[in-house]
C-alpha cells in the first residue's frame, strides 16, 4: 500500500498523471482491503483517497490541456487555409484585369464580393469554433467540482445518498461497499442499507451539472 502511495506520489512530480492514477487507486485498494481485514489501514484512507483525486485532477488538466491546444490549433489551421484560398482567388481577379478580361469597376465589384464571401466563411468558421467548445469562454478548461464526485468511485454521481455521518456516496457504490463491509467507510462504524437517505437536493445539484456538462461523465 505505502509503495503505489509513495509511487503515485513521484509519478505526480514527474507529471505521469495517467500513471499515478493507477498507482494512487491501487494504494485505495489495498488500504480498503487492509481495513476489512482488521488492519491499521483506517488512518490511511483519508490521505489515499485525497491522493486519488489530486491524481485524477491532474490527470484531467493534462488532458485538457493537450485538448485545447490541439483543437484551438485546428480552429487556426482552418482559418489560414481559408484565407490562403481568399488570397489565390483575389490574384486570380487580378490576373484576369491584367489580361483586360475585366475592367477597374468591375475587379472592385468582384474583390468587395470576394471579400463579404470570405468575411462569412471565416465567421461561420469562428461560430463552429464555439459551439465545439475551442473558442470564446467555452474554450476554458472544464473542472469538476469535489461536492458531486463520490469518494468511494472518485466519479461523478449519479443518484448520491447520505450516511448517518452526514457523508454522500452515490447509491451503487456504498450499496457494493456495504457488499463487502457492514460498516462506515469514513468512521468505520456498523453501516445497513436501510441507514441510507437519499440526498435529492445533491441528486438535483448533480444532475444539473451533468446536463450543462456531459463531458464531466468521462473524469
Amino acid at each position: 500500500m505505502k509503495a503505489y502511495y509513495f509511487l503515485a506520489q513521484a509519478q505526480i512530480a514527474l507529471r505521469q498523471s495517467a500513471a499515478a492514477v493507477l498507482s494512487a487507486k491501487e494504494a485505495h485498494r489495498l488500504c480498503v482491503e487492509e481495513v476489512h481485514k482488521g488492519g491499521k489501514g483506517a488512518s490511511s484512507i483519508g490521505p489515499i483517497t485525497e491522493l486519488v483525486l489530486r491524481c485524477k485532477k491532474e490527470d484531467w488538466e493534462a488532458r485538457e490541456t493537450e485538448r485545447l491546444q490541439r483543437q484551438t490549433g485546428l480552429a487556426n489551421e482552418l482559418e489560414v487555409l481559408l484565407w490562403k484560398e481568399r488570397e489565390a482567388r483575389a490574384r486570380g481577379l487580378e490576373d484576369k484585369a491584367a489580361m483586360g478580361l475585366l475592367n477597374e469597376d468591375m475587379l472592385e465589384a468582384e474583390m468587395m464580393k470576394l471579400e463579404d464571401e470570405f468575411q462569412q466563411k471565416a465567421n461561420d468558421v469562428r461560430k463552429m469554433a464555439v459551439a465545439a467548445g475551442i473558442a470564446g469562454e467555452e474554450a476554458k478548461k472544464r473542472v469538476v467540482p469535489d461536492w458531486c464526485l463520490d469518494d468511494i468511485t472518485f466519479s461523478v454521481m449519479v443518484d448520491p445518498v447520505v450516511t448517518r455521518t452526514g457523508q454522500s456516496y452515490d447509491r451503487s457504490s456504498i450499496m457494493e461497499h456495504l457488499k463487502r463491509s457492514k460498516t462506515d467507510p469514513l468512521t468505520r462504524e456498523p453501516l445497513r442499507m436501510e441507514d441510507l437517505r437519499p440526498n435529492l437536493a445533491l441528486k438535483e445539484a448533480c444532475a444539473g451539472f451533468l446536463a450543462e456538462n456531459g463531458w464531466a461523465v468521462d473524469w
